[in-house]
């Protein structure tokens, strides 16, 4: 009895153990063809499939997280519905302001071009540009926009962080909503995670603001979106005439992440007033309409204020994953390629793809002065030991790296020739090349150019310049740790 007993138990872990073995190779190949159905870097893919057949359940639940782009299948069929919607009030702005190009030189014609393709917005004449540097400064005109303004309030930002003056712009837009002007405020759900839990919605909505969690983090939907896709833009449009964007959240640089050992957060904005405005809230209204589950359609369309007389030619340029795809890699590889005699970048994330890090360096070795900015400390250690990766090659090339020790660099900005910009919420990374919803402002002026090269020499003055034979002797474990970072650099 015993031995038949013991010899169902064999057969019966045989067939147990070959269901598994059977279920293991069903599962591996299913998400080997989900690899393969789409095309991407031949490394990334062999790489993903390697993890898959190595550790198949880490492999796969790791490929569900991060693998892969989607945004969940009820958002993907929401923006595409609303895209098309969209796609016939920028086809009437392209057709508007199409004479306005041609104010444009050729290089700088054919590079808007590029921008406003896949559904993009055209360069609009007639605008005023400031460029604002004092974040505390900025956050008192942001209340005194708000004390002004007559119809309208939209807020779109990455963080809202709770303490300092960023609390007393909350109370400037209660204040606001209480006398009658209609205010919005759209926030990333993890950027603003803090301010979401705090007592801040509950008063909003008291007051008459309305509220919306963009991208919300559902740990049930994990396997429907990617957690780690962000709405990086910072928007602030007043009556839809004015526009603040840049690189700076709606924080106080004295109480934010004082605890990274970083110093102080160094940002910039610039206050556009002019037709262009109204791209931006263009842009805010459709992420509004896609992040609220009341909106089915897209129709809100308000008209641009009148041009000024003389003004700058400005683009807006917004991107992200599903909207917009990969144009705005295609820009920022234009940009370089472009450059005739002078390129420089800051941003506080540096880990571009091989493709922009062979055009930087090829800009530089044809004789283009390139010179990348980014802080010396960061509040990541990874991702400053993964940029460190990328300086041999760079330096060796010509290019010219410096680090800025005055605070955490956050300013991200595109300077070419001394004549064109790229300004706003974009790192030079694979983050907000691929995943995050962005925005930028293009400018097509030789005067905001020549004040943002202002600004660029004042970070310089507080930077170290990385001397290539010094980094060249630095010791070898310094090399592997870097390498080893450098591997992560699609992740950051």
């Amino acid at each position: 009895m015993n031995g038949f007993l013991t010899e169902l138990l064999h057969v019966t872990l045989n067939l147990n153990l070959d269901g598994i073995l059977l279920f293991h190779f069903l599962l591996v190949t299913y998400f080997i063809g989900v690899i393969i159905s789409v095309r991407r870097p031949v490394g990334v893919a062999f790489a993903w499939i390697f993890i898959v057949m190595t550790f198949p359940v880490l492999g796969i639940c790791l490929y569900v997280l991060i693998g892969d782009r989607p945004v969940g299948r009820k958002l993907t069929r929401k923006i595409t519905r609303m895209n098309r919607e969209y796609s016939k009030i920028t086809e009437e702005m392209r057709t508007k302001y199409a004479v306005d190009k041609q104010l444009l030189p050729i290089e700088a014609r054919l590079f808007s071009l590029l921008a406003e393709s896949n559904n993009g917005t055209p360069v609009v004449a007639g605008n005023k540009v400031d460029l604002h540097t004092n974040s505390l400064q900025i956050l008192q005109l942001f209340i005194d926009e708000i004390n002004q303004a007559k119809e309208s309030l939209h807020l779109e930002f990455y963080i809202w962080a709770l303490g300092g003056d960023a609390d007393r712009v909350g109370e400037a837009m209660i204040a606001a909503s209480k006398r009658g002007v209609a205010c919005r405020v759209l926030l990333d759900s993890l950027g603003s995670k803090d301010w979401f839990k705090s007592k801040w919605p509950a008063r909003f909505r008291n007051a008459g603001i309305e509220v919306t969690e963009a991208l919300p983090i559902q740990i049930g939907r994990f396997q429907f979106r990617r957690a780690d896709l962000r709405l990086h833009r910072k928007i602030f449009v007043i009556d839809n005439s004015v526009v603040w964007t840049g690189s700076m959240n709606l924080v106080d640089p004295r109480t934010f992440k004082q605890d990274s050992g970083v110093g102080e957060w160094v940002d910039a904005m610039v206050r556009v007033e002019g037709p262009v405005a109204s791209q931006f809230e263009l842009t805010f209204s459709f992420d509004w309409s896609v992040d609220n589950p009341k909106i089915t359609h897209f129709t809100d369309q308000k008209s641009p204020i009148a041009p000024y007389e003389g003004g700058v030619i400005a683009q807006q340029f917004a991107s992200g994953p599903v909207y917009r795809d990969d144009i705005l890699y295609q820009v920022m590889l234009s940009a370089i390629v472009d450059a005739c005699e002078e390129l420089t970048i800051t941003t506080p994330y540096f880990g571009p793809d091989d493709g922009l890090l062979q055009a930087l360096m090829a800009t530089a070795r044809r004789g283009v002065k390139v010179t990348l900015i980014v802080p010396k400390l960061n509040d990541s250690k990874l991702v400053a030991w993964s940029s460190r990766s990328y300086y041999a090659d760079l330096l060796n090339s010509g290019v010219r790296i410096a680090e800025f020790h005055g605070g955490l660099l956050h300013t991200k900005s595109l300077l070419v020739d001394r004549k064109a910009a790229i300004f706003g919420s974009v790192n030079f990374d694979q983050r907000s090349l691929r995943l995050n919803f962005e925005i930028s402002l293009i400018v097509y002026n030789i005067d905001f150019s020549l004040k943002l090269q202002t600004l660029i020499d004042s970070y310089l003055a507080q930077s170290d310049f990385v001397d290539p034979n010094v980094w060249a002797e630095r010791p070898l474990w310094r090399h592997y740790l870097e390498n080893a970072a450098h591997l992560t650099s699609p992740l950051l």
